[in-house]
């Protein structure tokens, strides 16, 4: 509605994980570098934690994108709620495969084998599991066996788990101590400050074809942060509200009484 009275070429406060629209704070950058280091370097296993809404989402389709596709082949699993057969048949299907084996243990030697064929190629292969908190103990040992793949030189697959802080508490379970102690890289993405929250409006702003309107009141952009904790998603969700009563207003300034509506009509609908 506001968009085009605001001469934006797109809605800059969408909840889609657009890295297009990723803003590096200082902890977004920590974590992608960890990411990076963590596969060029094979490390094995890499964990990235963070809050619902921190962007652990946007910030792997970013490094994703940012993946020598000459080099790189990824698997992106992002149903986690599954059984051990159904997550290697997933690796399988994102690596292109199509005749897959059936049982649980001839899926496991067609992924050594295919992994195998494609470090021969001289590619890498990446493993990349969403909402890895979801996971079960079985298949989370499952994984654990798979990172044990490797040759003289190398490790087959290199796997990166991101997930919410409860997936930092499960794996600190005894019983899961194995997969613990081959964790060489973890990262964790903390909210923003309020600076950052400033940068990140204006950043999406930014991109989003603004060109000096609107503009956000600091008392706005304080009352923003207080009430979102410095969480991205919800500062987006307040920000697109907030824009909207500006623009009923007939304003180029989103001010504090702005954002109190939205406030309003965010608690109203949670």
């Amino acid at each position: 509605m506001y968009q085009s009275y605001y001469g934006f070429t797109e809605m800059p406060f969408n909840i889609t994980p657009d890295p297009k629209f990723l803003y590096l704070s200082p902890t977004h950058q920590e974590a992608l570098q960890h990411l990076k280091y963590g596969v060029q370097e094979k490390k094995g296993f890499i964990v990235l934690v963070g809050e619902v809404g921190c962007g652990k989402t946007t910030l792997c389709r970013r490094f994703l994108n940012e993946l020598d596709p000459n080099r790189y082949d990824t698997a992106l699993i992002l149903n986690t709620r599954i059984t051990e057969v159904e997550m290697l048949r997933a690796i399988l299907t994102e690596l292109g495969e199509t005749h897959l084996a059936h049982s649980q243990h001839d899926l496991a030697a067609q992924i050594n084998q295919l992994l195998l064929h494609r470090i021969g190629q001289g590619r890498d292969i990446v493993l990349i599991i969403d909402e890895a908190q979801n996971l079960s103990f079985k298949v989370l040992e499952q994984i654990r066996l798979l990172s044990n793949l490797e040759t003289d030189k190398q490790k087959l697959l290199q796997i990166v788990l991101i997930g919410q802080p409860e997936l930092k508490n499960l794996l600190t379970q005894d019983r899961l101590r194995q997969l613990r102690q081959r964790i060489l890289v973890h990262s964790e993405l903390r909210p923003l400050a309020l600076e950052d929250t400033i940068h990140y409006v204006q950043h999406r702003l930014t991109l989003a074809g603004a060109s000096g309107r609107p503009f956000f009141t600091r008392a706005a952009m304080r009352s923003i942060h207080r009430v979102s904790k410095g969480i991205p998603r919800i500062i987006n969700n307040l920000c697109d509200k907030a824009l909207l009563a500006s623009f009923v207003r007939d304003s180029d300034e989103v001010n504090y009484w702005d954002v109190r509506r939205a406030v309003k009509e965010v608690n109203s609908l949670s």
